[in-house]
């Protein structure tokens, strides 16, 4: 699945899934529970409610949620160390849990990785723009350099 996490559509993300694991209408519509226009309107949809998003992940055994996650580690502006110790000491949740922001998945890197093979952009660029550390992604072009 070739996703561009700037500009996401679920509804066609989850469409083109359906098509690639070649799932029976009405097996979606039993575990869905719904008809098949109310399925083919959800795949017109750029925005679904996120228990739609949680069945179809389900369903469809892939991580929807982990593209929004990629699109914050890369669009979301950075927060200063400060900003940030003295935001989460102030509203400690209990109840949340606590995740770093800095784990890249392999989607992630492969998408950097592309801007930089294909001119796109470059390594300064990158570092500028997505506000990864130079060392990071120097480790990353030497460890997937052959790929």
């Amino acid at each position: 699945m070739n996703t561009h996490f700037k500009d996401i559509n679920i509804g066609l993300l989850i469409k083109q899934r359906v098509n690639e694991l070649e799932i029976e209408p009405q097996r979606i519509c039993n575990f869905l529970q719904c008809n098949e226009s109310e399925v083919e309107a959800m795949f017109l949809q750029k925005d679904l409610p996120t228990d739609i998003v949680l069945r179809w992940s389900k369903l469809l055994k892939f991580d929807f949620f982990r593209i929004y996650s990629q699109h914050l580690i890369l669009y979301s502006p950075p927060a200063k160390a400060v900003e940030v110790q003295s935001f989460s000491q102030s509203i400690k949740s209990p109840g949340l849990p606590e995740f770093r922001k800095n784990i890249y998945t392999v989607e992630v890197i492969e998408f950097i990785l592309e801007l930089i093979r294909t001119g796109e952009k470059t390594r300064h660029d990158i570092i500028n723009d997505y506000h990864i550390p130079k060392t990071t992604l120097y480790r990353w072009l030497n460890k997937y350099a052959d790929k």
